[in-house]
């Protein structure tokens, strides 16, 4: 096993572009016996409301040309089975769209999950392995390997390279995750400025907006423009509800 992730980590060297990365691990992925790979990164897995985050980073290798569309844009990402069971558990696991077949996937997967089932029906691409990795201060990753052709066989296949394939997806994170900037490692789709930051971070810490405005030598005019700005960006009711959503996006972080 050892001599096994020494291999792995050669070909996933820290300093190459994500691209290059993935290039790699798809080749090692092969040598497993899969036909497509899809890695996904979010800073902020779920939203307050519970549903799952369009992810910050979407590598795909061999799937269909619509796939990063569909699940990027049209929302197959958010009604993903697969993808809610990764988040839900920190095992690598197998799953197959046959209800047939008895695998984690067949206890979570109900009529809402249609389109994504139909269009892997269709692709034939019905079975795979998936690898979650929970990230410190709440990011997630995952790796899942794709495979074509006859359910259970394909099953029995991916159950033996279960292992070899969660040691090539901590290589891969371990080598692309240095490769995320600041802007990634933090909720892309809300943008506070340094101003409303501050001026959160300040209400974070119990202090009033005439408090704030001392603090950071403005009007209290200006403090209360930020901190509805801010709230605005966020969808919040009230400050106390901006702070809670800018902590759980990770925007208060430096």
């Amino acid at each position: 096993m050892l001599a096994k992730l020494t291999a792995f980590n050669d070909r996933l060297m820290p300093g190459r572009s994500l691209e290059e990365q993935m290039d790699n691990t798809f080749v090692l992925a092969r040598q497993l016996g899969f036909d497509a790979l899809v890695y996904d990164y979010t800073p902020v897995p779920m939203d307050p409301n519970g549903t799952l985050i369009t992810p910050s980073v979407l590598e795909l290798r061999n799937t269909p040309s619509d796939w990063h569309a569909l699940w990027c844009s049209e929302g197959f990402y958010q009604i993903d089975p697969v993808q809610h069971l990764a988040l839900a558990t920190v095992s690598p696991f197998v799953w197959s769209y046959d209800v047939k077949v008895d695998t984690p996937l067949k206890k979570v997967i109900d009529p809402c999950h249609a389109p994504v089932s139909s269009y892997l029906h269709d692709q034939q691409l019905t079975c795979g392995v998936s690898v979650p990795i929970h990230l410190p201060r709440g990011g997630f990753a995952s790796l899942t390997g794709l495979r074509t052709g006859k359910s259970r066989s394909v099953l029995r296949d991916a159950h033996h390279t279960l292992a070899d394939f969660s040691l090539i997806t901590h290589a891969l994170q371990e080598a692309a995750y240095p490769l995320f900037g600041k802007e990634l490692r933090s909720y892309p789709h809300i943008r506070l400025t340094k101003r409303e930051r501050e001026c959160l971070k300040w209400a974070a810490e119990g202090l009033t907006a005439a408090e704030i405005a001392t603090q950071l030598s403005r009007s209290l005019a200006v403090v209360t423009l930020h901190l509805a700005s801010a709230m605005h960006k966020l969808g919040a009711k009230n400050r106390v509800q901006a702070v809670v959503r800018a902590t759980h996006y990770r925007l208060l972080e430096d």
